[in-house]
């Protein structure tokens, strides 16, 4: 098999197994540049508490070091929009995290493909990532091609928009690489404008002011800058503001991936069933799915920041 046929194979694959797109890039450490910006970031401490961020750098920097003879990075996009909105008036979670947790679909079905290649009685060492490794998944997207990076630093396909969560395998074959697209957002600045912290500036994203990282990953009580940020609006899991204003996402459509969709529960998870949770009720609305690793102390943090506006 050429390797432009097991490029062609790959592709059809991962569409068969429910991607919505797939790429190649070649393994390789990123340019002296990203790696630049990346250094900057930590050390103007824009990841606040992520301290995971900045442990083996080396790793993030160059995937050839994450597996032993590592040629190529396979980037595949699954698409998360709902099927289903939450109940009117209820606090707001991010579109992601509706259904299961994303993580171990992700890798189920890249573990699935490099299983396919296999089939072929093609020999190929390669592991399967899904946000649990240190990858620049979005860099590695565009470089394979599948979109570029917006204002708003989330991946943009384009006349698809940017709901879509990202996996990656290394391998040790060679593909077909990808070519990067150009950006293609243009003067619009409606995500900069729309974020309610100013997280954003157009080049980079700081953590310690975005709602997603406030409600998600920050750890403890919130100090009274943070309440203050977290209590101007209502999400109180995740944040898709910059997501929801950008003209790209007109062309989002409904995922198709059973377990992404919103369970009946969550459906039926009104402002009053959210404001009396439970040790109880949070595991039936939420085991299984990405808020259950925030945990129930968390998200009540997060309910009674926005309630300081109520």
């Amino acid at each position: 098999m050429t390797t432009s046929e097991l490029s062609l194979f790959i592709r059809d694959q991962a569409g068969l197994l429910g991607f919505d797109a797939c790429g190649f890039a070649q393994a390789e450490s990123l340019p002296e540049q990203e790696q630049l910006n990346m250094e900057a970031w930590l050390n103007d401490g824009m990841q606040g508490e992520m301290s995971y961020m900045g442990r083996n750098l080396d790793k993030r920097l160059n995937p050839c070091l994450l597996v032993e003879s590592c040629k190529s990075v396979v980037v595949v996009a699954l698409n998360y929009y709902p099927s289903a909105s939450q109940m009117p008036k209820a606090p707001k979670i991010a579109r992601f995290a509706y259904g299961l947790d994303y993580h171990a679909i992700i890798r189920g079905k890249l573990n699935q493909l490099i299983d396919r290649i296999r089939e072929l009685g093609i020999l190929v060492n390669g592991r399967a990532f899904s946000d649990s490794a240190p990858v620049m998944e979005r860099y590695w997207a565009w470089k394979a091609g599948l979109g570029w990076l917006g204002k708003n630093q989330n991946l943009i396909l384009p006349r698809s928009g940017s709901y879509f969560l990202l996996g990656e395998l290394l391998i040790d074959l060679e593909l077909d690489y990808g070519v990067p697209m150009k950006n293609q957002c243009g003067t619009c600045t409606k995500c900069l404008h729309a974020c309610p912290t100013q997280a954003l500036d157009g080049k980079c994203l700081d953590a310690r002011h975005c709602l997603s990282y406030l409600t998600i990953e920050k750890k403890g009580p919130f100090s009274a800058s943070e309440v203050k940020m977290v209590s101007q609006n209502d999400w109180i899991f995740g944040c898709d503001i910059c997501q929801e204003v950008c003209p790209w996402n007109r062309f989002a459509k409904v995922n198709t991936i059973v377990d992404l969709q919103p369970t009946e529960h969550f459906q039926n998870l009104d402002e009053t069933k959210i404001r009396k949770l439970n040790a109880t009720s949070f595991n039936t609305y939420f085991s299984g799915t990405c808020i259950e690793r925030t945990g129930l102390v968390n998200l009540e943090r997060n309910l009674a920041a926005i309630e300081k506006v109520k």
